[in-house]
């Protein structure tokens, strides 16, 4: 990811001092660099409405001021759930608070008096960082929100193929990794009144009458080979000596890891 100079110039900035003579300095050493959006104010107490409306990019804290001081205003700033990132340089006179600014939440310091050109590099720094961070913050947003999107079309495709399926065969079906059917639906199953766990026999391979072994045998072995298979012919012999004939077509399941998960497949009546 990569800022462009309009981008770093163009962020929302506030200053935050009692000393009016230090908030005009900056101004105007902001002002001078290009910076566009730059605001101040002199009352510790509003900056945290401040923010929560303009959401600055850059906060510039001075810590010793009356009402509350900076360390107050961090920890107030820290309530707003909706920013976890804390935009804050503070200003300090006292050499011994700026590792508890920092520890504070501060992600960086200047020292009084000022030094200008220290100044505008720890700010164009600070917004390099800052407004590359909000970036991210977006593209994750964004592309969180395509992978549901994805995710919402691809279950659509999925519901739209197996209600054509069901539609061109007899009945659609699904079996877990151990053969056991998961998923079976089709208006030949109430129509012929069967079991479809008898199709290809049970996970155990007990034998169920009327149906050709030899057939089903071969079934099993692709089965077990994880093969896919194309309109397998099989048969069942009723009890009034009638014959009754199937095809039915599978591919095996894997899941992301290439595990096998199961078969799926359509079948139909060739009677």
């Amino acid at each position: 990811m990569i800022l462009s100079a309009a981008e770093i110039l163009n962020a929302r900035i506030l200053i935050v001092d009692d000393q009016e003579a230090n908030v005009q300095l900056i101004e105007q050493l902001l002002g001078d660099a290009g910076y566009t959006r730059v605001t101040s104010t002199m009352i510790s107490q509003d900056v945290c409405a401040l923010h929560r409306k303009n959401h600055y990019d850059l906060i510039l804290l001075d810590l010793q001021m009356p009402g509350m001081d900076g360390f107050q205003v961090m920890a107030g700033l820290k309530t707003d759930a909706a920013d976890s990132y804390l935009p804050v340089i503070v200003l300090t006179a006292q050499p011994g608070h700026k590792l508890r600014a920092l520890q504070a939440g501060a992600k960086d310091f200047l020292s009084k008096p000022l030094d200008l050109l220290e100044v505008k590099t720890r700010i164009h720094n600070m917004l390099e960082v800052r407004l590359l961070y909000k970036k991210l913050e977006r593209y994750n947003d964004e592309l969180e929100q395509t992978v549901q999107e994805r995710t919402a079309e691809l279950r659509e495709s999925e519901a739209r193929y197996r209600s054509l399926t069901e539609l061109a065969s007899d009945w659609y079906w699904e079996q877990d990794e151990n053969g056991n059917f998961t998923r079976v639906s089709g208006p030949v199953l109430e129509m012929l009144g069967i079991q479809v766990e008898t199709l290809a026999g049970d996970a155990k391979g007990a034998d169920v009458p009327g149906w050709n072994e030899e057939e089903r045998g071969h079934l099993r072995a692709t089965i077990a080979a994880r093969q896919p298979f194309l309109d397998f012919h099989f048969s069942r012999v009723e009890t009034d000596g009638s014959q009754r004939h199937y095809r039915v077509s599978g591919e095996p399941m894997f899941n992301m890891s290439c595990r096998f998960v199961g078969y799926r497949g359509i079948g139909v009546e060739v009677t």
